[in-house]
């Protein structure tokens, strides 16, 4: 399933129609429900024709107002699912529920450190261009999984940034200057590392690409490589051990976030 065919259909259409199903009953038009839950007429249209992914916030309230006996409640862990590219989906659920995760950051910032801005600088330069409800839908989830930051037990989250990374204009010099400053204060946390990469550095771990080693609660860790459109999950221990290795052997040296 392409990214596109992914809203409108399966989990969106079927929320979408238990929501049209719980406010018919209750006597609502969609501008009723909107008021009663903070959002306009047409974004209340939108989830219900499965053409929008709802937020966590809204399927809570929605639950409430409408008194929905647990119906929508059932389906807000599969819609935070399909909210990301059908490639990310079990990638996204494996990061939220780690213990620890390390990133080596190639072409851009990684998506846990993004702001807002620059995350929709980012999903704005795709080719072919991506439309705008569908980089805002990108925009939210990206900025949703950043509450693993202040998530209790503590995850522990290290990063490897290129130099190079912090220098790209993605956005304009002022996006660029939120997004450095960003950097520097999530660093700040106690249970995050993170290094920059200098571009004299004659080894380089990434050659290849992105990865990201996932440590998982059972204390198995699975590798997590990106590519067009597509990824991979690795869970034996001869393929995981291969980018765990280069990055240990080569990780560069604590630096500071901004060049």
């Amino acid at each position: 399933m392409s990214d596109e065919q992914a809203v409108g259909t399966g989990v969106p259409r079927i929320f979408g129609r238990q929501l049209k199903r719980l406010r018919t009953r209750a006597g609502w038009g969609r501008a009723e429900l909107g008021a009663r839950t903070g959002y306009s007429e047409s974004t209340i249209a939108s989830f219900e024709q499965g053409r929008r992914i709802p937020s966590r916030r809204f399927i809570g309230q929605a639950h409430e107002v409408l008194g929905a006996h647990g119906v929508l409640l059932e389906l807000v862990e599969e819609m935070e699912r399909v909210q990301y590219p059908p490639f990310f989906q079990d990638a996204a659920k494996l990061e939220k529920e780690a213990v620890a995760l390390h990133f080596f950051a190639v072409p851009t910032v990684p998506g846990l450190l993004q702001t807002e801005e620059y995350a929709r600088a980012v999903f704005a330069i795709r080719r072919p261009p991506l439309d705008e409800s569908t980089i805002e839908q990108r925009v939210a989830a990206r900025l949703a999984r950043q509450a693993i930051f202040v998530r209790r037990p503590m995850s522990v989250i290290s990063f490897v940034i290129e130099e190079a990374v912090l220098r790209k204009q993605l956005g304009g010099p002022a996006v660029m200057r939120g997004q450095l400053e960003q950097i520097l204060l999530i660093g700040e946390r106690p249970n995050v590392e993170i290094q920059v990469m200098p571009d004299s550095r004659e080894e380089h771990a990434a050659l290849s690409g992105r990865f990201t080693l996932i440590e998982t609660i059972n204390e198995r860790r699975i590798a997590y490589v990106e590519a067009f459109k597509s990824s991979r999950l690795f869970t034996d221990r001869s393929t995981v051990r291969e980018p765990t290795g280069r990055a240990v052997r080569r990780s560069a040296r604590p630096g500071p976030a901004t060049p």
